[in-house]
């Protein structure tokens, strides 16, 4: 049985009016995406702007996420670092808040060979928690291929890989020729990823359309295709956005449009321009009215 099945959603952080992690709203938010039914949740990742938080708030942010799941839903957190010294802390700090298992990007600073980035993965299985290895190549220097994770399920805790490269080719690949678990990574290949055989999918989007998009995974893991396929073809045109280096600026504008806050995000993210708001918020009216409740 694969241990990170079902929606797992990569929270945003929520900023005050003055720029201050928003600590009540993200226990309130969080609380709210389990009682729509998410599977589990992932703070500190590229979505929760952990690259623009001091040490402090990173610790806040995860300590207060993971007093809103226990008892609830599993948490998973993400281990994003310029160093393996940094990475391995965050991991030991989420295995002393309870969680599930890690979201772990590989070395993002520079470009490293393989040797490093196994040595890197060493270290953080050294902590004892489940790995998930988080494949964003984009965001990255580093590309983790089907041959790459064969490589690297050798290692203890390695179960699963958030593939982010787009190619949904790859999903059979990796589950043919390795252990490991496949979860979805991006929101516009959510239905074609779950198709292909992965069996999680850690959302971006599903901050703002938890319902829907807990219907949509419910509907391809029954196969009632048909239904499913409705469903995300009115999504696309909002899940599109998780696919962008604007991703986490569309989720907390959608955010403002129903009805609730997230604040800015912090610079080097800027503020939408008016042509992808007038974008957004088309492609989020349909959801509107249900994602108020």
């Amino acid at each position: 049985m694969p241990q990170f099945a079902g929606v797992y959603v990569a929270v945003i952080t929520p900023f005050t009016s003055e720029d201050r992690v928003d600590l009540d709203r993200l226990r309130e938010h969080v609380s709210w995406l389990i009682d729509q039914g998410v599977h589990g949740i992932v703070p500190t990742g590229s979505c929760g702007e952990y690259a623009a938080l001091s040490d402090t708030e990173r610790t806040a942010v995860v300590e207060n996420v993971a007093a809103v799941c226990k008892g609830r839903v599993p948490l998973v957190v993400g281990t994003g670092a310029s160093s393996t010294r940094n990475a391995v802390r965050w991991a030991e700090h989420a295995r002393s808040c309870g969680a599930a298992g890690i979201m772990a990007l590989p070395p993002s600073a520079y470009r490293p060979n393989r040797r490093e980035i196994r040595a890197w993965y060493e270290a953080l299985d050294n902590v004892g928690l489940p790995i998930i290895a988080y494949n964003n190549p984009f965001d990255t220097t580093v590309d983790l291929t089907p041959d790459l994770l064969l490589e690297l399920q050798e290692l203890e805790n390695l179960v699963a890989v958030k593939e982010y490269s787009g190619d949904v080719r790859r999903i059979p690949i990796i589950l043919e020729t390795t252990k490991l678990e496949v979860i979805v990574g991006c929101d516009d290949l959510a239905l074609e990823g779950l198709l292909a055989g992965a069996t999680g999918w850690i959302a971006g989007l599903t901050n703002v359309v938890a319902r829907e998009s807990i219907d949509l995974y419910d509907l391809v893991m029954q196969r009632r295709i048909d239904e499913a396929s409705a469903l995300y073809r009115k999504l696309l045109p909002l899940f599109r956005y998780d696919s962008r280096p604007t991703f986490v600026q569309a989720i907390k504008f959608a955010f403002e449009r129903i009805g609730k806050s997230a604040g800015a995000t912090r610079p080097p993210r800027l503020p939408l321009d008016d042509s992808d708001r007038r974008l957004i918020a088309e492609a989020l009216d349909p959801f509107v009215t249900v994602a108020h409740h």
